[in-house]
């Protein structure tokens, strides 16, 4: 699933920078790195503990729900929240859909 997370946000590039300021592998916003304590958001070991600890999160507060917490690492909780589901944005439907797509490749080439 991390794996899957990191190709959709950034490639695998530890230097991507969002337009919108997202940062490193797993694409920290500042803010959002401050708090998971994540110092240097380029560094891959840092952005990926803290992107996992994130994801974490995300699905604890959504009841492991795995599309709900992917919506949220797009788009934040607070939207998901208020949508009551996914939000209706092409971007987060999109990346909900390609990370799930990726996950399940990954997890088939695992298997066979």
């Amino acid at each position: 699933l991390i794996k899957a997370v990191i190709r959709a946000e950034s490639d695998f590039n530890h230097r991507a920078v969002s337009h919108k300021g997202a940062q490193g592998l797993m694409q920290l916003m500042p803010g959002t790195a401050r708090e998971l304590r994540v110092s240097n958001p380029f560094d891959p070991k840092q952005n990926i503990n803290g992107g996992t600890r994130y994801l974490r999160q995300l699905l604890d507060t959504f009841g492991n729900n795995l599309v709900l917490s992917l919506a949220a690492y797009n788009a934040g909780p607070g939207a998901v929240k208020r949508a009551k589901g996914v939000p209706k944005y092409p971007e987060t439907i999109n990346y909900v859909t390609k990370v799930l797509r990726q996950y399940r490749l990954y997890r088939k080439s695992r298997a066979g």
